[in-house]
């Protein structure tokens, strides 16, 4: 039983094997997420849960520009241009002076942070109490760890995908939510919000501890010398660069979002942050997920010089996140106050807060079919080692999000932040996939407007279906109580999905056969060849 749980664990996956595992994983984290947020509303008041997403957006904000930048743009692409041309040893080099590298900034800047803590907190939430700001600052200290752990985590999951192993790399979220499950359940109650934080701690610590055995059962091993001559080194810190700027424009919209929202009211914060938490879980699950999975195999593509395959690859990908996505902004847009009410609506959580979520919920979802395409636009020119012009892109996308957010929400409150994030993100996906167009040579733009109007088709027909089974099931059940509402919300989402999935098929939309594939491989009722 052991063995056949370390082969597992060390398995290589192709890249439809790597899709299946990061889309379940992926979509089982994101309901231990939902569960999170549900936990969190029922045991923490509302306004304490604004105080807690601020707190936590700046150790985040440490992270993003630091560590993720580098990984997804930047040590993939080199360390896996290293290992396909059998330079391991120096691959290994280049990974232990990267891991040396993070450890070292980390550190320092988490210590600068909190210790200047208490001058930045008023910086990212004006609108808060002295209070309220005194609460953040402590909170965010205590977090301020989560980035030391988060950072080694990702730089080993980097490993682990260079090498295609996915399946240890996406438990690591779940392992991660479901530690701050039960730290909310055990701990919330005695120590408050503190408990919380805690637990955030604790499962940075194990999304990081359950990667590193397989990481060195591939042949990871630590050096103390970072190696700075060696060209992949410098190649990393080059290339890094533009998406850490990019990262932390994106940051500081997040920053600047939070310090709007500390003026619109106790609770603005925490509604935004669990609207976006929500409709997160569907760009994860279908955009994210694919574009991880393939990105391995499009460095691989470009330091072969395959750019046939190259564009082939990006052709199939975004075809299949459209076909998931599209039905999945009209779920979420029909189905938004359902949704918010069996997931929230509980404990602390009262009726203005479920309106406000389910709006912003609503305007946020209006961009997942963009949301969803840009990680995969954006691998794409990681893989040609280009990072400048995602960073040009992110730059213009977020200036515009953040005023329109700005003018929006002194007249929409909350919701206008989601107005202006949602406006920013559909500009940023359009200008990503034109400046796609030539090195990607996507130019075959009638088959893809054909197989958008299939599925806008199928769309509507599904609206109009699900919208029918809302009004009938109203007429028969309580909506007043949970089980109706969910009855209600279950009924409309099967008969919906049945309805645009027998569209596309009338269609003859070839993406229904990556949906088999995804069946099959979960179900495991039919063999597929794992060279795919």
């Amino acid at each position: 039983m052991v063995k056949k749980v370390t082969s597992l664990l060390h398995k290589k996956n192709s890249i439809t094997g790597a899709s299946v595992i990061l889309m379940v994983t992926l979509t089982l984290s994101n309901l231990l997420g939902v569960v999170r947020d549900h936990f969190l509303t029922q045991k923490i008041p509302t306004d304490i849960l604004s105080v807690y997403y601020a707190a936590f957006r700046i150790p985040d904000f440490i992270f993003n520009i630091l560590i993720l930048g580098a990984i997804t743009s930047a040590f993939i692409p080199i360390f896996t241009n290293l290992i396909s041309r059998d330079k391991e040893q120096e691959a290994w080099e280049v990974a232990s002076s990267v891991v040396n590298i993070a450890i070292i900034f980390l550190v320092i800047i988490s210590f600068l942070l909190a210790i200047f803590m208490p001058l930045i907190t008023p910086l990212v939430v004006p609108g808060f109490s002295l209070e309220k700001q005194k609460m953040t600052t402590d909170l965010a200290r205590i977090m301020l760890f989560s980035p030391i752990f988060f950072g080694l985590s990702y730089i080993f999951g980097g490993i682990l995908n260079s090498y295609k192993r996915f399946l240890v790399y996406s438990l690591s979220p779940l392992v991660y939510n479901l530690t701050i499950i039960l730290g909310t359940l055990f701990l919330a109650d005695k120590m408050g919000i503190v408990g919380v934080s805690l637990s955030v701690i604790t499962g940075a610590f194990l999304h990081f501890a359950i990667q590193l055995p397989v990481a060195l059962r591939l042949g990871f091993r630590f050096h103390w010398k970072i190696f700075w001559g060696h060209w992949g080194v410098k190649r990393i810190g080059l290339l890094m660069i533009p998406r850490a700027i990019a990262l932390g424009a994106n940051q500081i919209m997040l920053l600047i979002f939070t310090g709007i929202a500390s003026g619109l009211g106790g609770y603005s914060i925490a509604v935004y942050n669990l609207a976006d938490n929500i409709q997160t879980m569907p760009m994860v699950v279908f955009g994210t997920s694919f574009a991880t999975a393939i990105f391995p195999a499009l460095s691989e593509s470009v330091s072969k010089d395959q750019f046939d395959e190259f564009s082939l690859q990006i052709k199939k990908v975004t075809k299949t996140i459209l076909f998931f996505m599209i039905p999945m902004v009209i779920l979420l847009v029909m189905l938004r106050a359902q949704i918010v009410r069996l997931i929230l609506g509980s404990g602390h959580f009262g009726w203005e807060q479920t309106v406000s979520t389910a709006n912003t919920l609503a305007l946020l979802a209006i961009s997942l079919v963009f949301t969803g395409l840009t990680p995969l636009f954006s691998r794409a020119f990681y893989a040609l080692h280009n990072t400048k012009t995602p960073m040009i892109i992110t730059l213009v996308s977020v200036v515009i999000s953040i005023i329109l957010s700005k003018v929006l929400s002194l007249k929409y409150g909350v919701e206008g932040l989601a107005m202006g994030y949602s406006v920013g993100s559909i500009l940023a996906c359009i200008i990503y996939y034109l400046a796609l167009r030539r090195p990607a040579k996507l130019f075959n733009e009638k088959d893809l407007f054909v197989f958008l109007v299939k599925l806008i088709i199928s769309g509507l027909i599904m609206a109009l279906a699900l919208e029918g089974t809302k009004i009938l099931t109203g007429n028969f059940v309580d909506m007043h109580r949970s089980w109706g509402v969910a009855t209600q919300a279950v009924l409309a989402f099967a008969i919906g999905s049945a309805v645009y999935l027998s569209i596309t098929w009338f269609f003859g939309v070839e993406e229904l056969k990556s949906l088999k594939i995804i069946i099959a491989k979960i179900t495991k009722k039919e063999a597929l060849d794992e060279g795919k």
